[in-house]
């Protein structure tokens, strides 16, 4: 038995025009479509330039509601192909609470579901608490026609307590929108080695969970990041379907969901969880030496 479905994965630098980007995303969902694409993955914050370089008031203006201008340009897209969209936005929901937010789109144009990030960084370059709040959403997988999809947010994929949780409430697939990349000072071994982990603990979560999984990371240069892109789709044991090099590229591989079930019977990892003993992880740290968290 298979279950097979085509996704596609859009990839494209970011300059300072917003609707210049924005149809570079429309483009790539009309080029994947078009090779029979039924599920299209867009970056993380795919509009703009990626806003959290600096901590600066004046990049809130780039914020906007949901339903707003880009989840309408979005989803005339998903109703004029006939395919499930998962983008993202910079979300204004309120005066003062803003959040870094994917959308998922129908084939009929409406909206599925949203996602609010729910791990927020702030590092050199990627100040994103200054910006966004997280989530209060939890991880709940988002129904769509084309299987449940459990959609996570760049930051997310370090957590392989958010890609269980996914799993747990039955997501058939994780998604990450991405927006990752190396400073330009880093030396070439250390480059190799961020983007080796990236894929590797991605991979780690498809068989931990039994599940294939598809990040859509941007490329180019910009002020935070020398974007890697390596946009990929793996298999529930972690196997590659197909990876994207560091240029604008349309990725698309096919997708056997039925895998799931085979993986899971042979490599039972959620029968042999020990829920029993795993209290201690809604602590912060465990102090071993004196017995205390």
């Amino acid at each position: 038995m298979t279950r097979t479905l085509t996704v596609g994965l859009v990839q494209h630098p970011c300059g300072p025009d917003p609707a210049s980007n924005l149809n570079s995303s429309l483009d790539g969902v009309a080029e994947a479509a078009a090779a029979g694409a039924e599920l299209i993955l867009l970056q993380e914050l795919h509009r703009g330039r990626y806003p959290c370089f600096e901590e600066h008031p004046a990049h809130f203006d780039e914020a906007e509601p949901i339903p707003g201008p880009t989840s309408k340009r979005l989803a005339q897209a998903a109703a004029d192909y006939g395919v499930v969209i998962v983008g993202s936005v910079f979300e204004r929901r309120a005066a003062g609470l803003y959040h870094n937010t994917a959308i998922v789109l129908e084939r009929d144009g409406s909206i599925a579901g949203t996602y609010r990030k729910m791990h927020i960084p702030d590092d050199p370059g990627y100040y994103e608490k200054f910006y966004f709040t997280p989530g209060d959403g939890g991880f709940d997988p988002i129904d769509t026609s084309v299987g449940r999809l459990g959609v996570l947010v760049c930051w997310d994929q370090w957590f392989p307590e958010a890609a269980r949780l996914m799993a747990l409430a039955g997501a058939e697939l994780l998604l990450y929108p991405t927006a990752i990349g190396f400073a330009p000072e880093e030396p070439p071994d250390e480059q190799a080695r961020q983007l080796e982990a990236w894929q590797i603990v991605q991979r780690g979560h498809a068989i931990a969970n039994g599940l294939p999984v598809a990040a859509c990371n941007r490329v180019g240069d910009e002020p935070a990041a020398r974007f890697w892109g390596h946009s990929f789709v793996c298999g529930p044991q972690g196997e590659l379907l197909a990876t994207a090099g560091d240029q604008q590229q349309v990725l698309l591989a096919r997708v056997d969901l039925a895998r799931v079930e085979t993986v899971r019977r042979m490599w039972p990892f959620l029968r042999d969880r020990r829920i029993d003993a795993y209290s201690a992880l809604k602590y912060r740290f465990r102090d071993t030496l004196r017995g205390r968290f």
